[in-house]
Formats: C-alpha cells, structure tokens, sequence
C-alpha cells in the first residue's frame, strides 16, 4: 500500500469516549453475554500469547485472561488502553496504534481475537492482512463481523421499505465515511476475503440473534440466553444474525 492510501485511511478515534459506560448503562446486557458466550466455545483452551484487537477497554479479557500466558489489549484510543490498567492492572498488557498497521513482529501471536470492529474499517482486507501477519504458522483467530445479511434487513428489502439488498456482496456503508465509519458485510464477502489471506475457516458461529428491543422486554436476559445457547451453532449455517463469528486458522 502506497503512502497516499496509508494517508487516506479513516481510523475511527474513541479518545475520550467513555465505551465501558456504553457497554453498562445502554441494555446490552444480552449482546454482550452473547458475544462471551461465543468467544469461550471458539477461543484454545490454552495458547501461549493472545492479542485483542481494538479491545477498547477490556471488556471481553475475563473470556481470555485464564487461557494465555501472556495477554495484550491493542485498542487506538489511549483513554480506553488507561481504563483497561485501571481494571486489570498488570495482568494485561496494552498497545496503542491503527490496526491497518500493527506495531507487532511477524508471528508474534499464537492467537488473536477482535469483537465488534470490523464496521469501523475503511479497508477490512487491510486488517485481516495483519492479523494473518502477526499470527505465528497455526495460530488462532476469532473474528465476528457485522452481518449485511440479517433477517430484518431481509425483510424491509422485500417489502420495499429498502433499497439496499441484503444478497449483494457489495459492502454496506450505513454513514458517511468522514463521520462515522459503520460497515456490514455479506458473509460470502468476507469469507473470501479470509481465505485469500491465507487462513482456514474452522468454526462459525451465529450470535446475538434475538437482538431485539421487543423480545428484550418479554424474555429479558435470562431468558434470551436460554435461546441463544441452543442457536449459535445451529443458525451458524443460515448467518443471518446481526454479527457472524469466525473461528480461523493460519495456514
């Protein structure tokens, strides 16, 4: 990539923005007990080094925090890195930079994860690139995607109430690029976009597929998650959930 494209990239900044108070006070309860939930089936049970990629502060760390013996957080924003010490002091490492060019040596990783990311990326195959970089022969990456292709898109798409197709691998930009980055993606398009950077696709999962403030109000949590541990796997080869779980391999 040439310096102008390099320049060109947009790098969504979350400096000064409070995530952990989005993620506890704006009911996700649900979304986030899903995306655990998916992360503890698909992640080694052990691996030597793991990194979490635009982790923000750390949510997810408690999923992996017991099975690396040595955990990194890398995130852009300084303010989210300085929250995650604040919780998990010396037992997580932190790494500030964009992730279209990770300060990491080749394979230095045995394992990788990133949650709730992709639809900020101006370039995704860039991203994807760098993990398969930083990843040692082997190693393990779990990736969820934000999914063009749900069921309510699907839906209004046919009741005419859109005219975005869900079926077209095109990527969906749902804001203007200057201002807030926000893409979804085909799962087809994506896939290919795995293997062409040389991973394997092990497992799929579908996740958070009863997001839905209606359901929310009737089921709650508890309830959901009854629902939801019974369909990550078996809605997988349908993905029409609002995000798509990867769990890839180096080749």
């Amino acid at each position: 990539m040439d310096d102008m494209s390099k320049k060109d990239l947009v790098v969504i900044d979350y400096n000064g923005y409070d995530y952990e108070k989005f993620w506890k006070n704006s009911g996700r309860d649900y979304e986030d007990a899903a995306d655990k939930l998916a992360i503890r089936k698909l992640l080694p049970k052990h691996t030597r080094s793991i990194v979490d990629i635009a982790g923000g502060y750390g949510r997810l760390a408690p999923e992996y925090l017991g099975r690396a013996d040595k955990a990194t957080l890398f995130d852009y924003s300084k303010t989210e890195l300085a929250q995650a010490k604040k919780i998990y002091g010396d037992k997580l490492a932190t790494k500030s930079g964009d992730a279209y060019h990770m300060p990491f040596a080749d394979g230095e990783f045995s394992a990788a994860i990133m949650v709730r990311a992709t639809h900020h990326f101006e370039d995704v195959e860039k991203v994807i690139q760098e993990i398969h970089r930083i990843l040692e022969p082997g190693g393990i990456a779990v990736i969820e995607v934000a999914n063009k292709k749900t069921l309510p898109r699907m839906i209004r798409y046919w009741r005419g109430k859109s005219d975005v197709s869900p079926f077209d691998l095109s990527i969906e930009n749902r804001k203007d690029v200057t201002k807030t980055v926000f893409y979804n993606y085909h799962p087809k398009y994506i896939e290919k976009i795995f293997r062409d950077a040389g991973f394997e696709i092990e497992k799929v999962r579908s996740v958070s597929n009863f997001r839905s403030a209606k359901l929310k109000k009737v089921f709650r949590k508890g309830g959901l998650m009854v629902l939801e541990r019974g369909a990550q796997k078996v809605l997988a080869p349908v993905r029409f959930a609002p995000s798509i779980y990867y769990r890839l391999k180096k080749k």
